[in-house]
């Protein structure tokens, strides 16, 4: 096959394949709400990290629950009489803010003429800020005119300057709810639509609203028009590319899509704006027009007050990308925000973005088709992350949108399909190198081998690791009542249990040596929680031993009753360790040595001597409980010296996995504990009377639990009576000496 083919073949053809997958999979809805969520992510991760400060030309009043229970008369039930937000309105006019903006409707008269004379008031009042009222587009009911008369009569101008393709305007409804006769008359009014998209999450904010024919502005649009004195017709609309305010004293350029929508450029929630309770706000402005001084309000001169509802339980609630249920006035309150400040997401060009993510995938399975997998992986892995990272930063600093979901899988699935591929190549010619050498080595060290790439030499190298060493108690017995066929099948079935438990829990079987099980936990494949493993591995061989002893003993006659009582005792350390393949030229075998080997067989020898099965110097311990924190559950039996050193090492027993140690048993440590306290501080009575207690809760008892014959408090009984007879010298520091290996 020519090159050209070739690479068109195993390169172009299967990139191409993917990558157009991918796009036609990235115009699904599905997928494209998984887009928006990754742009959630990021928004959030913004504000977490990169938190800006309030908008200074805005306030947010809320209605909240200080408002709803505040005892204060004038206020009582919601929704409240219109003379508290008269009031309110002639306060702001007093402060000189500009702009005052409700999301709150107005749509209906009340019954006490009063209370709408008193809003009117408000809103006409000698030095009143300009009022924006919210309306609403909706659909026509029975009888109702779809010309509006409300809207004629209301005092709100369509926007004449309008190009493009009305009829994908997002707001396109035949009916209105106006504010209610007069208020509509004397107020400002902006179109409070806020739909959600296909996920229920608002991201597309309609600045604009059409009805019948002519287009108006929304809530927030308008608010900004009185605030900079806006006319309509200084206001152009490009349906698609934006919306120009044009003044003398300013001009802003919005980026709106072709249905009149702003994406959101989502900066604060409840914390990020100047936000008060509406009785609170009330207060504190009425009493600085008094002449106090008021810590904590903001100058409100030229202002814009916006005013919703923010209580728990009111309606005026949706999911946002910022939080799962946001008042939706912050809504517009961040539309104002990113027209005031400029601040406006940009998506970026998808074109540019997808032929990258293409000629990177292309050059991944291109370079790395003859490195190593590992490489190609972290490659695979690593530069999506790296564009994760790019797209977060982007969003961060300059509000630039870069698809992230359809590239990336686009990508993903073609790194995974090279990879696949070669894996299935590999595999095959690993299964060969497997069946010649898998016969005489462990299979853990033919993978090895075959990783490396070189052939098996003499040699070794220092590593940590835990040693791990196992033995029947009174073997010897074994071997005297069983025929050499019985023993056979019994230590093949006990052997074949703790091999699948030491690999089933990642360790490695170095050897057997009769009875004896000797294994290494973090070689040949490196194990940070090697002590960890090898600790649970000890209890869930003695667990299924147990199960092994009332098998056997369900056998009837077939076993022996010491059979029916084997007990193994087990030895760990941890340390650094020589590991390696040891032997002759000819011959060797891959295993570990070195002094912390030798200490981990003295725990398994040792234990004997303190009625423990499995005992452990302190280095597995405290590894153990570096990974595994306190669910391996550990007894000190004191501090030894062991044949052959000089340095005394503190031993543990593993009592057992916290999920299966009784109460009873904690007990019995509790008072093991305290007595081993008295015991080294040479109060023999006292020592011997606790121990004398939790001999009788211990977990092993000699004559109950099968094969035992001894146990800790039982052993430090006997020390500690012979030390009360023969007391030790004046400066025994409480180290044990053993004389036997």
């Amino acid at each position: 096959m020519k090159p050209t083919q070739k690479f068109f073949k195993d390169h172009l053809l299967p990139a191409t394949v993917f990558f157009g997958v991918a796009f036609g999979l990235a115009q699904l809805v599905t997928l494209q709400n998984l887009e928006n969520l990754t742009l959630d992510l990021r928004s959030r991760l913004r504000a977490h990290w990169r938190p800006t400060p309030p908008p200074e030309q805005l306030v947010v009043v809320g209605i909240g629950e200080l408002s709803l229970r505040s005892k204060d008369p004038k206020f009582g039930r919601w929704p409240w009489p219109r003379t508290v937000h008269g009031d309110f309105l002639t306060i702001t006019g007093l402060a000189d803010v500009a702009v005052t903006t409700w999301d709150l409707m107005f749509t209906e008269a009340t019954r006490n003429k009063d209370e709408d004379a008193a809003f009117l008031d408000g809103i006409k009042g000698e030095g009143a800020p300009e009022v924006v009222l919210g309306a609403v587009a909706t659909t026509l009911e029975d009888g109702q005119d779809p010309a509006g008369a409300e809207l004629k009569s209301a005092r709100l101008e369509p926007l004449t300057k309008v190009e493009g393709d009305r009829s994908r305007i997002r707001v396109n409804y035949p009916g209105v709810q106006m504010p209610a006769g007069a208020l509509g008359e004397a107020a400002h009014s902006g179109f409070v639509n806020v739909e959600p998209g296909p996920d229920g999450v608002r991201r597309l904010i309609p600045l604009i609203a059409r009805v019948g024919q002519n287009i108006y502005p929304a809530l927030s649009l308008q608010t900004l028009m009185q605030y900079w004195k806006a006319k309509p017709e200084q206001v152009t609309v490009q349906l698609g590319e934006s919306i120009t305010i044009a003044t003398p004293q300013v001009t802003r350029r919005i980026p709106i899509d072709e249905t009149g929508a702003l994406l959101l450029n989502y900066r604060h929630v409840r914390s990020g704006f100047q936000l008060f309770d509406y009785s609170v706000f009330f207060e504190m402005v009425y009493r600085q027009l008094k002449g106090e001084d008021m810590k904590g309000l903001p100058p409100l001169k030229g202002k814009i007050v916006l005013l919703g509802q923010t209580a728990n339980g009111l309606a005026d609630f949706g999911p946002t990308p910022l939080e799962p249920l946001t008042p939706l006035v912050l809504i517009h309150a961040n539309v104002i925000e990113n027209i005031l400040n400029e601040d406006y997401a940009r998506p970026a060009p998808a074109g540019p973005v997808w032929l990258g993510a293409f000629a990177l995938g292309l050059a991944g399975i291109v370079v790395f088709s003859k490195r190593k997998l590992r490489d190609h992986a972290i490659y695979s892995l690593g530069l999506p992350a790296l564009y994760a990272g790019a797209a977060y930063l982007a969003w961060a600093q300059w509000s630039l949108w870069l698809p992230f979901v359809g590239p990336v899988l686009g990508f993903v699935s073609l790194q995974v399909f090279e990879v696949g591929r070669r894996v299935l190549v590999e595999q095959k010619a690993k299964q060969e190198i497997k069946g010649m050498f898998g016969t005489y080595v462990s299979p853990a060290l033919v993978t090895k081998m075959i990783d490396s790439g070189k052939p098996p030499e003499l040699g070794g190298h220092d590593d940590e690791i835990t040693a791990y060493f196992s033995d029947i108690q009174a073997f010897s017995t074994f071997s005297e009542k069983l025929g050499s066929g019985p023993l056979v099948e019994l230590m093949n079935e006990y052997l074949t249990a703790c091999t699948d438990i030491v690999q089933g829990e990642g360790g490695a079987v170095d050897k057997y040596i009769g009875d004896a099980v000797v294994a290494m936990f973090g070689a040949p494949l490196p194990l940070p929680d090697h002590a960890y493993r090898a600790c649970v591995t000890s209890q869930l061989v003695h667990r299924k031993l147990g199960e092994l002893r009332a098998k056997w003993k369900s056998e009837g006659d077939k076993w022996p009753q010491i059979v029916w009582n084997m007990q193994t005792r087990i030895g760990l350390n941890s340390g650094v360790c020589m590991i390696g393949n040891m032997g002759s030229r000819t011959r060797f075998n891959y295993t570990m040595m070195g002094d912390n080997v030798n200490l981990a067989a003295r725990m398994e020898s040792g234990a004997k001597s303190w009625g423990a099965y499995t005992m452990v110097a302190e280095a597995t311990k405290l590894s153990c409980e570096k990974h595994g924190g306190d669910r391996v559950v550990f007894r000190l039996l004191g501090r030894i010296v062991v044949k052959g050193r000089s340095t005394a090492v503190p031993i543990y027993e593993i009592v057992g996995l916290k999920e299966h140690v009784t109460p009873q048993t904690r007990e019995c440590l509790g008072l093991f504990e305290q007595g081993l306290a008295k015991h080294f501080a040479r109060d023999w009575d006292g020592a011997i009377a606790l121990f004398q207690q939790s001999a009788k809760i211990e977990p092993n008892i000699p004559g109950q639990t099968p094969g035992v014959v001894s146990n800790p408090s039982l052993v430090y009984i006997g020390i500690t009576e012979h030390y009360k007879e023969d007391p030790p010298p004046a400066n025994w520091d409480g180290v044990y000496h053993m004389k036997e290996k």
